[in-house]
């Protein structure tokens, strides 16, 4: 016989025996599955049904085309036909011999349904349509190669039965009948729900105003109560948009109401009502804001965002953030932003973070030098400079038509209309202008059980992690000195390690601030600053310049170093006299630069003085009287004389300083500063009883 009715042949054999080995498997399968009842109830039927569970999950045609015998032996045989009909077309060559496969009928191209048909009646025609003459056998878009003959013929006639996607084109992905459905059409009682749900916090918002904020946040909150929390943010937050961003400018008052109800609501209910408002709002600014939008929708949603900051909803960062990022562009446009803003909550920002709030200052000055000869209007970049230098100084009457009290009255309502004690900066959303942007791709991590990808956190780990080695190696000494200074802490190591590698006192302080402690952390500088000041051997004044440093920040840092300066005192008999030195001189620094006031040395008792105190006390106004200029020693004290509180404290001074800082002053020190002394003791007690010649008079 010829080579290739050999071939044929024995391929036949082969998957013959392949068939019977599969329905074996099948048979086997359908006992196990309890299929053989159904299975013989419908073998002369015209049309083989499968279970309604089958079709579900899309393996109905599966059993369709292994339902018929003939099917399948008609398969073979037209394999087999069209393998014996190639060598009479032209002789193939020995390597397309093996690699020649059957061509598709074209019989089987009517049976094909289209795409857009119903996926049921695709499955029961491409069943139904298995015939002797086309064999079942779907169309191919290619033919098939060795491999893929092996392939057949190993694993069975399923394979080439059903080819997978990559064979076929004109396949759709199966979607089951009832999500196909949900997708199609929404419910049309949802939809109902959903307009009647709109109506109702439509009429509650028009109706919306001071004397009626306390009833119509009551009957908000029932609505959330009653509906889902998604729908109630979203039909909200698309009801106040639609209310307040408009192409006119919004009256002011009827801003801080809306954010006032905002507000209280996100107190009371759950800070996922103002976090979605507030996504919604900055998103659309950072839109119109690239966009060339003439109206006044801009100053209508950054009103928003200022009266949420003012109202507790947002922190100051995400504040700052925008005005960096209108800074940083610095076009006509943005600098009346930037006016509008500070208007609103600038000396509340000054109040919060006044360190940034310098910084921006300073980078708006530099952009306004830079930018001066491309700005047309150059009389609002000198207004909104003039704005920014009176915010610096808190003077108030420098800018015209600030007015804070709408802003606190509304806020007063807003205290007695909290529920519960969450009304303070806790339930503030310390999030940044980039995350809210960003939120769709990271997640919003500012929600409790919101989703986040942690994409950020990774890369900034990523980053860390190559700095540690480096840090590691150059500070391996540093470590070792401060296990021996009993730094048992990570912050107080990581401050340790600071203070000893920084350059100046400008470079720890930028690198303490950068460690971005919070709270309680923060308090750790000024305990390590103070505890390294007093180890050293002699006294270096980096620790004090750094101290008064953080004193101009921060008003919590005066407090803080205030509070400990005070358990040193009051524990001057444990300390050594290097160490009694040391706070002599930062203490004297510290007064003499007015980082702290001279009512720090009230907690010494004057009629309880033993002898250290005694030394202690000596030391500090010696050294304080005799390095500060007249005027400004004078002012130190004064500061003194005008506080009714501090009385116990004048009386003693004034006696201290005639009584024990004068007793032999002549002996123990030169003539000129003998004088001197006596000249600024005259000076500091005349300063003392300044108000009280006021007072009698």
């Amino acid at each position: 016989p010829p080579p290739a009715a050999a071939t044929a042949s024995a391929r036949k054999r082969a998957l013959l025996e392949a068939n019977e080995e599969e329905e074996k498997e099948i048979r086997r399968l359908e006992r196990r599955l309890g299929l053989g009842k159904r299975r013989k109830k419908q073998e002369g039927a015209a049309a083989e049904k499968v279970p309604q569970s089958f079709l579900r999950d899309g393996l109905g045609y599966v059993l369709g085309a292994l339902g018929s015998r003939a099917g399948l032996s008609s398969l073979c045989e037209s394999s087999d036909e069209e393998e014996a009909a190639a060598p009479r077309e032209r002789p193939p060559g020995p390597r397309e011999q093996d690699e020649e496969e059957p061509e598709p009928s074209e019989a089987s191209d009517a049976s094909e349904p289209s795409e857009g048909d119903d996926v049921e009646g695709q499955w029961e025609s491409e069943s139904s349509s298995s015939s002797p003459e086309d064999g079942g056998v779907p169309e191919a878009s290619e033919t098939p190669g060795e491999e893929e003959e092996e392939i057949l013929v190993s694993f069975g006639i399923l394979f080439y039965c059903f080819p997978g996607k990559s064979h076929n084109h004109s396949a759709t992905k199966y979607v089951p009948p009832q999500v196909r459905k949900a997708q199609e059409t929404l419910d049309d009682k949802k939809r109902e729900q959903l307009g009647r749900l709109k109506k109702m916090v439509n009429g509650l918002i028009n109706r919306l105003s001071e004397p009626n904020l306390s009833s119509i946040s009551g009957q908000m909150e029932e609505l959330y109560m009653a509906n889902s929390r998604k729908d109630m943010n979203e039909t909200l937050t698309d009801v106040l948009m639609n209310a307040c961003v408009t192409a006119v400018a919004m009256p002011a008052r009827l801003m801080m109401e809306h954010v006032l109800l905002v507000s209280i609501l996100h107190h009371n209910v759950g800070i996922e009502v103002g976090a979605h408002f507030l996504e919604a709002v900055v998103k659309k600014f950072d839109e119109l804001c690239k966009s060339d939008a003439e109206g006044k929708e801009c100053e209508n949603l950054l009103a928003l965002i200022a009266h949420l900051y003012n109202f507790h909803v947002v922190h100051s960062l995400l504040i700052f953030d925008i005005l960096k990022k209108l800074v940083s562009i610095f076009t006509e446009k943005e600098i009346e932003l930037i006016l509008f803003l500070l208007k609103n909550v600038g000396f509340s920002l000054r109040k919060d973070d006044a360190l940034a709030l310098k910084e921006l200052i300073t980078e708006a000055q530099r952009k306004a030098n830079t930018a001066e000869k491309k700005l047309q209007d150059q009389t609002r970049v000198r207004f909104m400079l003039e704005t920014m230098l009176a915010l610096r100084n808190n003077d108030m009457r420098k800018i015209p038509g600030y007015d804070p009290e709408p802003v606190e009255k509304l806020r007063k309502l807003q205290r007695t209309l909290v529920h519960s004690s969450g009304s303070g900066k806790e339930t503030q959303l310390r999030v940044s202008l980039e995350s809210l942007l960003s939120a769709d791709q990271a997640g919003r991590w500012w929600i409790v059980g919101s989703s986040w990808s942690g994409a950020p956190m990774i890369s900034d780990t990523n980053s860390k992690a190559q700095q540690k080695p480096h840090i590691g190696k150059v500070s391996s000494k540093i470590m070792e000195l401060a296990r021996k200074q009993r730094m048992n802490t990570d912050i107080r190591r990581s401050i340790f390690c600071v203070l000893m590698t920084s350059e100046d006192f400008l470079d720890a302080f930028e690198k303490l601030l950068k460690l971005g402690l919070k709270d309680q952390q923060e308090r750790e500088i000024v305990h390590v600053i103070l505890y390294c000041c007093l180890q050293e051997k002699t006294y270096n004044p980096f620790y004090a310049f750094l101290a008064n440093k953080f004193c101009e920040c921060e008003r919590r840092f005066q407090v803080t170093f205030q509070f400990s300066i005070w358990d040193k005192i009051r524990d001057l008999e444990n300390l050594s006299a290097a160490a009694i030195s040391n706070l002599v001189s930062l203490l004297a620094h510290l007064l003499r630069t007015k980082s702290l006031p001279l009512s720090v040395l009230k907690v010494i008792e004057f009629s309880e003085l033993d002898k250290p105190k005694v030394r202690f006390l000596r030391q500090v106004l010696s050294m304080l009287l005799i390095k500060t200029d007249a005027e400004e020693l004078s002012d130190i004290f004064v500061r003194v004389s005008d506080n009714p509180k501090l009385g116990m404290l004048r009386e003693g001074l004034k006696l201290f300083l005639t009584h024990f800082l004068l007793k032999n002053v002549e002996a123990q020190k030169s003539a000129e500063e003998a004088s001197l002394l006596k000249e600024r003791v005259e000076l500091a007690t005349k300063a003392l009883q300044a108000k009280e010649y006021k007072l009698k008079l």
